[in-house]
C-alpha cells in the first residue's frame, strides 16, 4: 500500500488541522498517511520510504515558518526527485508560504506535484474541511496513476 508523509509547521494550529484533514482524505482513498510536525523530522532519512510527501506551513510575516525552511534545506539531500508531492498552508492576510513550498518541491526537488498548493484561511471556513480532504484524495489519485 502506498505511504504518504504529511509534514506541517503550525503557529496557531490551523495548518495542523489542515494536515490532518489531508491525511483523512488520503485514508478515505485507501492509502496510508502519516502526519508529523516539522520538528519531528531530524534527518533526511526521516523523509525516505514514502511514495508521496506533502509539506505545509502557516504564512508568518510574509514567509513560511523558519522550521519549515530548515527542513526544506535538509530535504534537498533526501532524494525526492520524481516522488508525488503537494503543499498547503493556513494564512491570515497574504498566504505566500504554500506557494514557496510548492515551487521548492517542484523546481529544486524535481517532484511530481499535484495541481496547485492548497491555501486556506482556516479549515473551518468556506468548505475548508472538504477542500483539504479532496486535496488528500488528489494525492492518492495521482499515486494510483
Amino acid at each position: 500500500m502506498p505511504k504518504v508523509l504529511i509534514v506541517y509547521a503550525s503557529r496557531t494550529g490551523e495548518s495542523e488541522k489542515i494536515a490532518n484533514l489531508i491525511g483523512e482524505g488520503i485514508r478515505i482513498a485507501g492509502l496510508e498517511a502519516n502526519v508529523v510536525k516539522v520538528t519531528d523530522i531530524k534527518k533526511e532519512t526521516d523523509l525516505q520510504g514514502y511514495d508521496a510527501l506533502i509539506f505545509g506551513s502557516a504564512t508568518y510575516h510574509g514567509s513560511m515558518m523558519d522550521k519549515m525552511k530548515t527542513m526544506l534545506f535538509m530535504a534537498e539531500k533526501a532524494g525526492l526527485e520524481g516522488k508525488v508531492g503537494g503543499a498547503f498552508g493556513a494564512f491570515g492576510w497574504s498566504g505566500e508560504a504554500p506557494g514557496r513550498i510548492y515551487e521548492t518541491m517542484e523546481n529544486i526537488f524535481k517532484m511530481n506535484m499535484v495541481g496547485d498548493p492548497l491555501m486556506l484561511k482556516s479549515p473551518s471556513l468556506g468548505g475548508g474541511i472538504k477542500m483539504a480532504q479532496e486535496y488528500g484524495k488528489k494525492i492518492a489519485a495521482k499515486l494510483a496513476g
